[in-house]
């Protein structure tokens, strides 16, 4: 446990109703106490109480702000110390004037990036996989990546690391036991028993890395580009989906001339909206950037959303951009379905033959739920499912579980093939270190110190 007090802002810097700033440490309460004035003093607050103090220079008797002041008691806290938070005025100067005051006593130094958590990781009450889920809930763009998260938080995927660590564990003890009494004979069980223990731990390895595209697109989004020939509804459909005036929208081809983007939840998917310039051949020097920038996207993207105008016939501009689209995520989208159609939907199919084709009026805000089906269908095999706790979000945690994978692929190989048991174990430890690395059982100081320096200043 840290010897010492640290203290920091805990919300959002800017202007709001309140404020929190967060003191954590064994001697939190007691450094803290000279500076609030209340009914009850500090010191002999009960824990998990709020009252209303005077937050005082004790050098000068000055009020600095009114506050409300909790004490939270060891362990019952988030960093399983002493814990006094101070909800002031929201606003840069009185939150920044009472930080500063507590700092200057000097028996309270200003917090590290990610410090809180970090101690709450050190004191055991939580593991390193709640502490990276605690920044994706902070991050979390939709309803149901915040969902995931807290599911992480409270300790799911621990809990499912935890069991195969477990089960491999007493596989490594049967293998020491054979290498240790080699006179027993019982290298034929042992080899039944390693392919049958690594085989049910493998095969839910697997399981969790089903999910892991699935949990990365929750907490990132899918990167999705609107686009198609100028005029036909792209700005409109990123209005629509953002619900809110974020593109400009007229009736002159060319309005767009750079990317736009937005965060939006389609059907509780997220969706990193990109709105991108008309694609078509322009001698405009600025409408030509954009284009080329339209261009880069286009390849970059997970998802293409090629809007075409269902009132008109397929342009030659469309047909390109169709072409272009080979092979890629996409789904077509018809938009102006409530006009009479003179669009070939039949060469549209032919053009890009498989790919989902959604009408849509994006005037008459029609067509939303199929297009949430459709995403739904290309990345998630036809819906969400429920039991998010299943789900794999953190890119370190995938990398992990596959080099656990590969660690009893070798195991099991190397078994069928009469390796030795001894080389066998190596490859059984190495699956069961994999696995404690995303909880931070066998974590290194330098991982350790890597993940909690992306966290912010007060948390």
């Amino acid at each position: 446990m840290h010897d010492d007090t640290i203290a920091a802002i805990a919300t959002a810097v800017g202007e709001s109703g309140i404020a929190v700033i967060r003191i954590s440490g064994p001697s939190a309460i007691e450094a803290a106490a000279p500076y609030v004035r209340a009914k009850t003093g500090l010191k002999d607050a009960a824990t998990h109480t709020v009252q209303y103090a005077k937050i005082v220079d004790p050098s000068t008797g000055e009020t600095v702000d009114e506050a409300l002041v909790t004490v939270m008691r060891a362990p019952r806290s988030f960093t399983a110390e002493n814990v006094v938070e101070i909800s002031v005025h929201g606003g840069i100067v009185p939150v920044r004037r009472v930080l500063d005051l507590l700092l200057a006593g000097g028996d309270i130094r200003l917090a590290e990036p990610g410090e809180f958590t970090r101690r709450a990781f050190v004191n055991g009450r939580i593991d390193l996989a709640q502490a990276e889920a605690v920044m994706d809930l902070i991050r979390s763009k939709s309803e149901r990546a915040m969902k995931v998260a807290l599911k992480q938080v409270e300790g799911a995927l621990s809990r499912k690391i935890g069991e195969l660590r477990q089960r491999l564990i007493e596989l490594l003890a049967h293998l020491e036991v054979n290498i240790d009494y080699p006179e027993h004979d019982v290298e034929e069980l042992t080899s039944a028993f390693i392919r049958e223990r690594s085989g049910e731990v493998l095969a839910e390895i697997r399981q969790l890395l089903k999910s892991a595209n699935e949990g990365r697109i929750l907490r990132e989004g899918i990167m999705t580009a609107i686009v198609g020939r100028p005029n036909v509804g792209k700005s409109s459909l990123l209005n629509l989906l953002a619900g809110t005036e974020r593109a400009i929208v007229t009736d002159i081809p060319g309005t767009t001339r750079d990317v736009i983007e937005e965060y939006v939840t389609v059907s509780g998917i997220p969706l990193r909206l990109l709105d991108t310039a008309g694609i078509r051949e322009t001698s405009d020097v600025v409408e030509r950037i954009g284009v080329e920038r339209s261009r880069s996207v286009l390849s970059d993207a997970d998802l293409l959303l090629i809007v075409l105008n269902r009132s008109e016939p397929l342009h030659e501009d469309d047909r390109t951009l169709l072409g272009q689209a080979a092979g890629r995520q996409a789904i077509v989208i018809l938009n102006k379905s409530d006009l009479p159609a003179k669009l070939d939907e039949a060469e549209v199919r032919k053009l890009l033959p498989g790919t989902a084709i959604v009408p849509m009026s994006v005037k008459e805000g029609l067509g939303m739920d199929e297009l949430g089906q459709a995403i739904a269908d290309l990345f998630f095999g036809g819906k969400l499912e429920g039991g998010e706790a299943a789900y794999v979000s953190n890119a370190r945690h995938a990398a992990l579980l596959k080099q656990a994978e590969q660690a009893l692929v070798d195991a099991i190989e190397s078994t069928d093939a009469g390796v030795p048991i001894d080389i066998v174990q190596i490859d059984v430890r190495t699956a069961w270190e994999r696995l404690g690395e995303i909880t931070g059982d066998t974590a290194g100081e330098s991982l350790i110190d890597q993940i909690f320096s992306q966290f912010c200043l007060g948390k």
